[in-house]
């Protein structure tokens, strides 16, 4: 049975990895969101021994969005269309045979409010593209 928690693990946090994936890594549009990621490799030159798997953040900026409760329902519902995607756990195969670490952050970049399905689609369609680059 798929396992459809998102564990703090999956999370991304690291200050330092933010800054790599926006700073080197590729980006993309899929209306309404702009994402961006960055694949690490994980062998004994670049000194990790272990992949991390997928860390994911997401973001709804307050340019856009004024009031939090409405930051708040965005990033629930981007949360949910991520937690509960099938593509999820292809992508995270393919990251665990290839032996790489992938961050990925996902930006809400339109002033509408859009329903779960428009993100759900979007979330989908981030995913597979995200997959065929890794």
């Amino acid at each position: 049975m798929p396992d459809f928690t998102l564990p703090r693990a999956e999370r991304l946090r690291s200050l330092k990895a933010i800054r790599r994936m926006f700073g080197e890594g590729k980006s993309g549009f899929v209306y309404p969101f702009r994402y961006a990621f960055y694949v690490e490799p994980c062998d004994a030159e670049s000194g990790c021994t272990q992949s991390r798997g997928i860390e994911i953040m997401f973001s709804v900026p307050k340019k856009f969005h004024k009031r939090a409760n409405k930051r708040n329902i965005l990033k629930r519902r981007t949360r949910e269309a991520y937690r509960l995607s099938a593509v999820r756990d292809e992508l995270r195969q393919r990251v665990e045979q290839q032996g790489v670490s992938l961050d990925l952050a996902l930006i809400y970049s339109t002033k509408e409010s859009h329903s779960y399905k428009t993100i759900n689609n979007a979330v989908q369609r981030i995913l597979e593209q995200v997959s065929a680059s890794v």
